[in-house]
């Protein structure tokens, strides 16, 4: 039977999500799972929730077991078919504090700061480092095994993994399962009926990879949603308060410039590209509905509600879990059994985007069966998508570049190449911004030259 390691198992809700997929799934249920973590209690709390869902909806078959801490990490991991990745290195206090704060006193506001941006540059370096050591223990105790990473920034980290490691990896999110809904529902005209029927074609880099086609019983129906988001953009822009505004205002601004619909949410966007969150025209704030210092306004709203949320979790003996859009139980049953499964993957390009370069890690479909996960040809993107996709791409490449050669002028090179950080702040004031950010995180960061 395959074993399953989760690192950063203390994720316990993303836990019962990937692991209770992994229950649904025949050749999966008589796994052994290894759950790691460094955090006692969080990994004790996953522990509990796991061994009731397993007795739940899968008759016990599953073999559960806890490892705590560095010393026990080659132990989690040895002999693993699966690697799931879902760690947060420094947490949201002190590390996301610090993203947010010092960027503020240089007049920088950022929303979620996860992937590009001052805060996915150093979200990346101190990560970096942390999944280097895993796939170090990787090699020597499982070194066939398939590498899923979840975590942010994806694209750098899945990047620094494939270049940095011989580790098989590939990165994964849900933005590319949901864009249909995203695009469709606020304009009011999405059902789960209706998704059955329509047909699309994603291809980018993650977060920012672009709905190319979107095909309803073999009929483009671009032009009419393009159509109704126009109004409808027009409509949100007018209102005067909140409520008479939509979230996605970002996403179809840049659809109706631009051609074509973003993966991922507007309040990550609104930081992806130099023309939202200015401070030579603060209206555009309010009049997009641009919601700044969003990520850490929702760990503190999560933090708060773990004590209830984790009761549901913790104290339910009836608990159960039905099947989730990840796509991590969907792999791992296609390699057991053969079985052709499609993804929308993060993978190194090699040419699959030929305007995109080669060694950046771009989001396209997948084909996943006993080889594994492979990277499907897209062609060449539409010229103005690959150059927004560009701009995001010299950020991931210098990041990783500034990981692996511990150089510190590559940071500042990756900052200054940030759309937003660019179209906000001069050079001096980026360098002195870097400089703050690495000596605020400290141990955190290694020693950069």
């Amino acid at each position: 039977m395959p074993k399953i390691t989760f690192m950063g198992a203390g994720s316990t809700v993303f836990a019962k999500n990937v692991l209770g997929d992994c229950m649904h799934q025949e050749s999966l249920q008589a796994a052994e799972i290894a759950l790691y973590d460094i955090d006692a209690k969080r990994l004790k709390e996953s522990k509990i929730m796991l061994d009731i869902m397993n007795k739940n909806i899968n008759n016990g078959r599953a073999k559960i077991t806890e490892f705590l801490g560095v010393g026990n990490r080659k132990k989690a991991l040895k002999g693993a078919n699966y690697i799931i990745n879902a760690i947060q290195v420094g947490g949201y206090e002190p590390s996301t504090v610090i993203d947010f704060e010092i960027p503020k006193k240089y007049g920088l506001r950022q929303t979620i700061a996860d992937t590009i941006g001052i805060g996915g540059i150093f979200r990346g370096l101190r990560t970096i480092p942390v999944m280097l050591d895993f796939a170090r223990d990787i090699e020597k105790v499982c070194p066939d095994a398939w590498f899923l990473n979840y975590t942010n920034p994806m694209s750098i980290l899945t990047g620094a993994m494939l270049r940095g490691s011989a580790v098989k990896t590939v990165g994964l999110c849900h933005s590319v399962q949901a864009v249909v809904r995203a695009l469709m529902e606020p304009l009011g005209i999405w059902s789960e009926e209706r998704e059955k029927n329509i047909r699309r074609k994603v291809a980018g880099i993650n977060h920012m990879a672009w709905l190319l086609e979107i095909m309803e019983n073999g009929r483009d129906i671009y032009p009419e949603i393009k159509k109704l988001s126009a109004q409808k953009l027009a409509e949100w822009r007018a209102a005067k308060n909140k409520e008479g505004k939509s979230g996605d205002m970002v996403r179809n601004a840049m659809m109706q410039n631009f051609g074509y619909y973003i993966t991922e949410s507007s309040e990550h966007n609104a930081e992806y590209s130099p023309y939202w969150i200015k401070d030579k025209y603060p209206h555009l704030i309010a009049e997009f509905n641009i919601p700044l210092d969003e990520y850490p306004r929702r760990c503190v709203n999560q933090i708060k509600k773990w004590t209830e949320q984790s009761r549901g979790l913790l104290e339910n003996p009836c608990l159960t879990h039905e099947k989730s859009h990840e796509y991590g139980s969907g792999i791992m049953n296609a390699i057991e059994t053969n079985i052709p499964y499609t993804i929308g993957g993060n993978v190194l390009n090699n040419g699959l985007i030929p305007n995109l370069p080669a060694n950046c890690v771009v989001e396209v479909p997948c084909l996943v069966n006993a080889n594994g996960v492979q990277g499907c040809y897209v062609g060449d993107l539409p010229e103005q998508c690959a150059a927004l996709n560009r701009t995001n791409v010299n950020v991931h490449l210098l990041t990783i570049e500034a990981a692996l050669t511990k150089s510190r002028d590559k940071i500042y090179q990756a900052a200054m190449l940030d759309p937003h950080t660019a179209g906000e702040l001069s050079l001096d004031d980026i360098r002195s911004m870097c400089d703050d950010l690495i000596e605020a995180h400290g141990d955190m960061l290694p020693e950069y030259k």
